[in-house]
C-alpha cells in the first residue's frame, strides 16, 4: 500500500462526513524520510474501520493509528500537529479531522427562527427550516438555510427523515403545533441527537402530562431539552438564539455549560491576598 494522495485525502475530509461517518489523515511533516506520508482511518457507524495509504513506517504505522483512534475518540479533537517517539525516532504527524456532518432542524419559521437558523449554519450545521405558512418558509428569510421546506406540522419530517446526526428544534407559533411535531420526534427509531422545544416552565410541564398519557415514558421525557438552552437571562430573540446554540455545543462538545471563571479560579488559584 503506498501513500495516500493529497487529492484523495482532501476528497476523503469532504466526503466521508456528508455520508455519516468521520475520517482523520495523518500526514508526516517532521522527518526528512518520511514527511509527506499520508495515511487516513474512515469510521462509519454500523461499518468496520477503513485504512487508506501507509505512512511507510514500519515500526511507527501502528503507533499512529491508535493515535487517530484515541483523537477519534475524543469529542473536544480538533486539527493539529502531534509528536511520537517510536524506537527512539521523533517523528511529527499533522492530523486532519472532520466528523459528520451535524443537521440542524428548526421546526417553525418565526422571529426566533431567523436568527437560530444563522447561528446553525455558522456552528456547521447543515440547516433545515420547516413551516406550514409560505409566506414564512422563504429563502428570503432563510438565506443560510440548506433547505427550507413548506410541511404541514401533522408529518413534518417527510421531506425530512430524521436520523441519528439530527438536532430538533421546535419553535412554532402554538403549543399544539410543537407538541404534534414533538410526539413524533419522540418515536423515531434511531432517535435524533438533540430534541429541543421552546416554552415557559408551565407550558412544558402540560406537555410533558399530555405525553405520559399517551404513553410516552419517562426515559423518552428525559431527552427532551424543554425549556430549550442554557440560563443566560436571553429575552430577546437573538439572545434566545444563542442560549440554544450554547446548548447545541455543550451538547456536542461535552461541555458542562459553567462559568469558565468559576471553572478556572484564575484570581482564587494564582492572584491571592497577602495577610
Amino acid at each position: 500500500m503506498t501513500s495516500l494522495h493529497p487529492a484523495e485525502a482532501a476528497r476523503l475530509l469532504v466526503e466521508i462526513p456528508e455520508r455519516g461517518g468521520s475520517v482523520i489523515v495523518a500526514t508526516v511533516v517532521g522527518d526528512n524520510q518520511f514527511t509527506g506520508n499520508r495515511i487516513a482511518l474512515i469510521v462509519i457507524e454500523n461499518e468496520e474501520p477503513e485504512l487508506r495509504g501507509s505512512l511507510s513506517l514500519k515500526s511507527g504505522t501502528d503507533s499512529v493509528i491508535q493515535l487517530m483512534k484515541n483523537i477519534l475518540e475524543d469529542p473536544r479533537a480538533s486539527d493539529g500537529l502531534h509528536e511520537l517517539t517510536v524506537a527512539d525516532h521523533l517523528s511529527e504527524v499533522y492530523i486532519e479531522l472532520r466528523r459528520p456532518v451535524q443537521e440542524l432542524v428548526v421546526v417553525g419559521a418565526g422571529h426566533i427562527a431567523q436568527p437560530l437558523a444563522h447561528l446553525g449554519a455558522l456552528l456547521g450545521f447543515q440547516v433545515t427550516v420547516i413551516d406550514d405558512r409560505p409566506e414564512f418558509a422563504t429563502r428570503e428569510r432563510f438565506p443560510s438555510a440548506e433547505k427550507v421546506i413548506r410541511a404541514n406540522f401533522s408529518d413534518p419530517f417527510r421531506e425530512t427523515p430524521l436520523h441519528t446526526r439530527s438536532h430538533v428544534l421546535l419553535v412554532t407559533r402554538g403549543h399544539k403545533y410543537d407538541y404534534a411535531c414533538l410526539i413524533r420526534a419522540l418515536r423515531m427509531d434511531p432517535p435524533p441527537a438533540y430534541i429541543g422545544m421552546i416554552g415557559s416552565r408551565r407550558r412544558v410541564r402540560a406537555t410533558y402530562v399530555q405525553l405520559l398519557e399517551e404513553g410516552i415514558t419517562h426515559a423518552l421525557l428525559d431527552r427532551i431539552h424543554a425549556p430549550v438552552g442554557l440560563d443566560v437571562g436571553a429575552e430577546t430573540p437573538e439572545e434566545i438564539a444563542v442560549a440554544v446554540a450554547a446548548e447545541l455545543i455543550m451538547v456536542r462538545r461535552g461541555g458542562t455549560g459553567a462559568s469558565l471563571k468559576g471553572v478556572e479560579r484564575i484570581v482564587e488559584r494564582f492572584f491571592k491576598e497577602d495577610k
